[in-house]
């Protein structure tokens, strides 16, 4: 099996969450198959998650714990994300990462005369994994699974990231300690393949 550089981002914004769990089980797989791997915690990191400007050339320089895990996203060929389904899509605080670290002519640039940008963070695949509450068939049937589209297409494919894998970890607030425990192997054994 070819070793792997995987970037991890607990992107739950509270320590202690089950997203941190997977995060870990997933660390834990990959690293004992000898891949190289670097976490990040969005708990723990310190920036400003509102863009704050109408103007892409304006942007803000990136605090120290942005450009770390920007650093590490460019040296990334494999991305897990994992983070919970909070009011129908991402927690406030990770889409601010997003908006803050992903920017034109770093990871994704326009053209005159193309309708869509070049994705520059092309040679990468990711693995999302996400706690919901939310039972798989309300989140697929009646919810139209669209933060999962958000993630997948709106965000990762854009700036280059394929295939972006998807896994479901639900219903969280109905699950026994030992289906957690479950998909917490399951988990280490996609780390341990890195998929």
């Amino acid at each position: 099996m070819m070793t792997r550089k995987i970037l991890i981002l607990d992107g739950h914004p509270a320590q202690g969450s089950y997203c941190e769990a997977l995060t870990k089980s997933y660390a834990k797989g990959a690293a004992r198959a000898g891949h190289d791997v670097r976490v990040h915690r969005l708990a723990e990191m310190t920036f400003n998650p509102d863009f704050g400007t109408s103007d892409f050339k304006k942007a803000p320089p990136l605090e120290p714990d942005l450009q770390a895990f920007w650093d590490d996203l460019v040296w990334c060929d494999h991305l897990v994300l994992a983070h919970p389904l909070w009011w129908g899509g991402l927690p406030a605080r990770l889409k601010g990462l997003f908006d803050r670290a992903l920017l034109p002519g770093k990871a994704f640039k326009y053209n005159r005369g193309k309708d869509m940008p070049d994705p520059l963070l092309k040679g990468r695949s990711s693995r999302i994994l996400m706690t919901s509450d939310t039972p798989p068939v309300f989140f697929r049937w009646i919810y139209d699974s669209s933060v999962k589209k958000q993630t997948q297409r709106q965000i990762l494919k854009f700036v280059g990231f394929s295939p972006n894998r998807f896994s479901q970890f639900a219903s969280m607030i109905k699950s026994t300690p030992d289906q957690r425990k479950d998909w917490l192997d399951k988990v280490e054994d996609l780390g341990r393949r890195a998929a």
